[in-house]
């Protein structure tokens, strides 16, 4: 009996519907600068790496504390509740909380679908986060309660779904992560940096030409051009060139793209940290810093790139490791203080004013400059032309 072998069947490259098919199947992304950059990769990439550090590690050091309303309309930290260890010291044994939020805010910034934990519980009480690998996902919606469902699939293939209770769900906006939106601006990038790298692998100088007496040979011309390129290019590149007789050189100048090189580097660098909502100033491109912008652009990106996602962190939080009960009265807060803290200086003088207005006391402050209280510390003192609450005039 004759088995009949199928003809493969080759893609074609103008098939767009095959293409989109096939880069959502293995997680590339063409880019015209035809460089792929994929969550996996991008951090292998310098500025695409500093974006992701600069908000991961600040959402990261940030301390993050369980607070229980208490009935004179203050806060005390829950320390009883088993979510506060979670929180604020380890994960799991394993991962402590600045590792864990660190990992998940980086695949929250890379991943379109966002990051994912497992919500370990024992007898009802969260004891564990285990990040589950954003790649290995999917988010669908159950349509009957509109419910997110979650679906992992391991290493073997082994397919496990879990109810939204069950995972702490970290979202980028609209379903669309900064690194999506930079993709194209990172490849073109990217392919400059491979350009300037040929360029000064070839000495730091524009290709030029040899010009060879007539009637040389084929071979004979090889030989010389390889001679060349042996001799001057790469780390042979810069010195002085011997040319035998009747061989000339003609070097090739720059272009006007060419002398605008590094000022097309610096405004690719914006263009990668707009969509992450970063200031350059942070990815070391200080081209327009100076001593009073910097201030300012530094508190920019706490107000306006680092709190959305704090409070995405919160909201996340509140959603999965909080029963509808307690979230009426236990709060999830982290204190920005270190971040905002400013110069010695006008820390003091904010200080004096805060203490002298009975807005603090001073060992409030010293537990603030994290220092021992001390006896008689802990009284609120009043300005002296005004009177002390309750007493008749």
């Amino acid at each position: 009996m004759q088995t009949k072998t199928a003809a493969p069947v080759a893609v074609s490259s103008s098939d767009a519907s095959a293409i989109a098919w096939l880069t959502e199947l293995f997680g590339g992304t063409p880019k015209y600068s035809g460089v792929s950059v994929t969550p996996e990769n991008a951090l292998h990439y310098g500025v695409a790496y500093a974006c992701v550090a600069v908000i991961s590690q600040a959402c990261a050091q940030l301390p993050v504390h369980l607070y229980r309303r208490t009935d004179a309309g203050g806060k005390a930290r829950a320390v009883d509740h088993p979510a506060y260890a979670v929180l604020a010291d380890m994960a799991n044994p394993w991962t402590a909380s600045y590792d864990f939020r660190q990992a998940m805010t980086s695949a929250a910034l890379r991943y379109d679908h966002g990051a994912f934990a497992q919500v370990i519980r024992v007898g009802g009480e969260v004891q564990e986060l285990l990040q589950l690998p954003s790649a290995s996902m999917r988010v669908t919606t159950d349509p009957l309660t509109q419910e997110p469902v979650y679906t992992h699939t391991d290493a073997a293939g082994r397919v496990r779904r879990f109810d939204h209770t069950e995972i702490l769900h970290l979202r980028p906006m609209d379903g669309v992560a900064p690194l999506t939106a930079a993709a194209e601006a990172i490849g073109t990038l990217v392919a400059m940096e491979r350009h300037q790298a040929k360029l000064f692998a070839r000495g730091a100088r524009p290709s030029g030409s040899l010009t060879l007496p007539k009637g040389m040979s084929a071979d004979a011309i090889k030989r010389a051009a390889s001679s060349w390129n042996k001799a001057h290019s790469g780390e042979g590149g810069g010195g002085t060139a011997v040319l035998e007789e009747g061989i000339t050189w003609s070097a090739h100048e720059f272009k006007s793209t060419d002398a605008q090189f590094l000022e097309l580097r610096q405004h690719q660098i914006a263009e990668i940290a707009r969509p992450f909502r970063i200031p350059p100033t942070l990815l070391q491109e200080l081209g327009r810093a100076t001593w009073s912008n910097t201030e300012q652009l530094g508190l920019q990106f706490l107000q306006l790139t680092l709190m959305p996602w704090l409070e995405a962190w919160r909201a996340a939080v509140r959603r999965s490791l909080l029963t509808p009960a307690e979230r009426q009265s236990l709060v999830v807060e982290f204190t920005i203080d270190d971040l905002a803290r400013a110069t010695l200086a006008d820390r003091m003088e904010a200080y004096s004013k805060a203490i002298t207005n009975g807005v603090l006391s001073p060992n409030e402050v010293r537990a603030m400059e994290n220092r021992a209280p001390y006896a008689g510390g802990d009284e609120f003192r009043l300005p002296m032309n005004t009177e002390a609450p309750g007493e008749d005039a």
